[in-house]
């Protein structure tokens, strides 16, 4: 079956903790909104990077038919030197026995052989140079109330040198005590993230209604997978797929048609956020009502929730069993 034109919105909450953290403002969150609006967001490419982590560790091996290999990731040679756009593409031909071809068409190997490439597209730097648009594109990820983020500090016991006696006086030389570290982190946010999947763009990259089962999965577990201790516990919530059977039709700002109850004003204008999962609720009644609205041009209608998610609206005849 061909991949159909559609639409997806992802909801997700972090706990303790910045999933994407902006370099230029010292790690904290990243504000696209002003400051007096509060709402944090994540990029694009944070996303993509839980999808592609998930696919590495899954199916390390590129999967039974080897087409599932991530050609963008950090790979290190036997000198634990970064290899470039170039070398990856090499190994990868490699690993699939297609040497030979890669030297005339490198473009088409990775096409057939990796699953990012043939979802989200490729810069291929190397010579002969080529790109291509990826038919699943995400949107920024933003928080659906105000976030404040915290400034907190401790102590390493380990400290950074090792303490030796001086040859001098007789005393000791090296640090005594333990490093300070410091960071931001977020008690508690929850993030709406709409993406689109262009049925069109698929002729290209020859992405296949496996591909699309595959994406979908890795958001969400590749959302529970991916661990590092500043990127806090995190949790996926919604998952909302819509596909339509006009391939020229989207309804779009999926994300607009979704609130948290209680709303964006009432934790503004309380002076507190939520701290968890057990005091929000989410409604999607408006969304519901758009999709009925265009139920001639829709030909599936999917949701995930997780059990924790109290939800607003009838979503008994689209909810999916969880992978």
């Amino acid at each position: 079956m061909s991949v159909r034109n559609g639409e997806l919105l992802f909801v997700k909450s972090v706990k303790d903790g910045i999933p994407n953290r902006d370099p230029l403002q010292d790690s904290d969150a990243r504000r696209l909104f002003p400051e007096e609006d509060g709402r944090i967001s994540l990029s694009d490419v944070s996303i993509k990077r839980d999808v592609r982590d998930y696919i590495i560790d899954a199916q390390p091996d590129g999967g039974k038919e080897k087409k599932n290999y991530i050609f963008v990731q950090e790979k290190k040679n036997e000198k634990g030197m970064l290899l470039g756009r170039g070398s990856l593409a090499q190994l990868i031909a490699k690993e699939v026995g297609k040497e030979d071809d890669a030297k005339k068409d490198m473009k088409n190997v990775l096409i057939d052989h990796c699953f990012d490439v043939r979802s989200f597209g490729i810069v291929y730097s190397v010579k002969p140079k080529f790109n291509l648009t990826g038919p699943v594109q995400f949107g920024w990820a933003h928080s659906l109330h105000p976030v404040d983020s915290q400034y907190v500090q401790g102590t390493v016991v380990m400290p950074s040198t090792d303490i030796k006696d001086s040859e001098n006086d007789g005393g000791k030389e090296g640090k005594t005590q333990g490093t300070i570290w410091t960071s931001y982190i977020v008690p508690f946010a929850v993030f709406a993230m709409p993406g689109v999947i262009n049925s069109k763009i698929t002729a290209q990259t020859k992405m296949t209604a496996e591909d699309q089962e595959l994406m979908l999965k890795a958001l969400w577990q590749g959302t529970q997978h991916r661990q590092a201790r500043g990127r806090g516990q995190q949790q996926p919530l919604f998952l909302f797929h819509v596909e339509y059977s006009d391939p020229f039709f989207r309804i779009g700002y999926l994300e607009e048609l979704i609130t948290l109850n209680p709303d964006w004003e009432t934790w503004k204008d309380a002076g507190r956020r939520p701290s968890s999962v057990k005091e929000i609720s989410l409604n999607v009644e408006p969304l519901l009502n758009k999709i009925e609205t265009y139920k001639d041009k829709i030909a599936r209608c999917r949701v995930w929730v997780d059990p924790s998610l109290t939800i607003n609206g009838d979503i008994s005849s689209y909810l999916q069993r969880l992978w």
